[in-house]
């Protein structure tokens, strides 16, 4: 059994099983985090538990509200999967980011799986268990504008749209030093901005970004261009799941899911149902950039958002 309660104004709906994807990759590399040499012994859980869920409501194609209000996304399907490969009752519920890192320890929740970097502050408050994800950066463009590619060089005296305080921000000034960051305080005013002509590129996660080329909300003004850029020191090692520090055994229950469902290709249907089209996973920094990496302090951490 698994129930999902809407974000602000809680509203219990039963879900359905999820449509499955094509079994067909289609070329698009499905990204594999768990060891298969590795083996995990099923933990037992207890079975007159309901294990709560929370993700979060404004992170399309990972976690958000669709046009019934119920929570869906790569997160919530994922979810759907874990509970049923273990054979747990579960709900699910979304949050406003703002509420959505004390749902654990206010028992509101007892898993969180949503797109939060995983900082020292954020490790020292949970377990996490193996990565689920791994968002790459890239630059988008207008179309119409001549920008052949993402390199220092290219990028001098660009101005280049990108949130306030990010890792993103701090990635930007440490390896195209000559570009002019253009910081704004969310990811959509941003894209908004690049859109709109008053910066030359935006840079930011390439998962919410393709969201946004593809979509409506770019009425097809802008293309990718460069990369995708993957650095653990500014972007993360991925994320996991998180469990509360008292809650060992249901992280390992997490893990060994997490293992099956890698392993019968529940997964990458779920990965092809939400990123048909990938997002450029396990592709490194270019060669121009790399020779700089060893000059630089390691980053602030960041809790990027959309």
């Amino acid at each position: 059994m698994f129930s999902a309660l809407s974000g602000a104004v809680l509203v219990a709906a039963a879900l359905a099983a999820p449509a499955s994807a094509q079994s067909d990759q289609g070329g698009v590399a499905i990204p594999r985090y768990s060891d298969p040499k590795s083996r995990i012994e099923k933990p037992d859980l207890p079975r007159n538990r309901v294990f709560k869920w929370a993700t979060g409501d404004d992170y399309p194609p990972f976690h958000y509200i669709d046009a019934e209000g119920q929570p869906t996304g790569f997160a919530v399907d994922l979810a759907r999967a874990i509970c049923e490969e273990l054979k747990i009752a579960c709900t699910l519920q979304a949050w406003r980011w703002d509420a959505l890192m004390d749902t654990i320890e206010k028992r509101q929740a007892d898993v969180i799986l949503a797109m939060a970097r995983p900082t020292p502050q954020l490790r020292q408050r949970f377990l996490m268990t193996d990565r689920v994800h791994q968002t790459p950066a890239r630059f988008v463009a207008r179309s119409d504008k001549a920008v052949p590619d993402a390199t220092p060089e290219a990028l001098k005296g660009r101005t280049v749209a990108v949130v306030k305080g990010s890792a993103h921000e701090a990635f930007l000034k440490a390896y195209f030093p000559d570009a002019t960051p253009k910081p704004y305080d969310r990811a959509d005013a941003a894209r908004a901005a690049v859109k709109a002509g008053e910066a030359d590129l935006a840079f930011g996660d390439a998962v919410s970004l393709a969201f946004w080329l593809n979509g409506t909300g770019s009425e097809d003004c802008c293309r990718f261009v460069g990369g995708p850029y993957v650095d653990a020191r500014y972007f993360g090692e991925g994320v996991g799941a998180l469990v509360s520090p008292a809650d060992e055994t249901l992280r390992q229950a997490i893990d060994y899911a997490l293992r099956r469902l890698d392993e019968n290709g529940t997964y990458a249907e779920i990965y092809l149902k939400h990123f048909p089209s990938g997002s450029g996973e396990a592709v490194s920094l270019p060669e121009e950039l790399r020779a700089s990496r060893r000059r630089l302090k390691p980053p602030p951490q960041h809790e990027d958002r959309s």
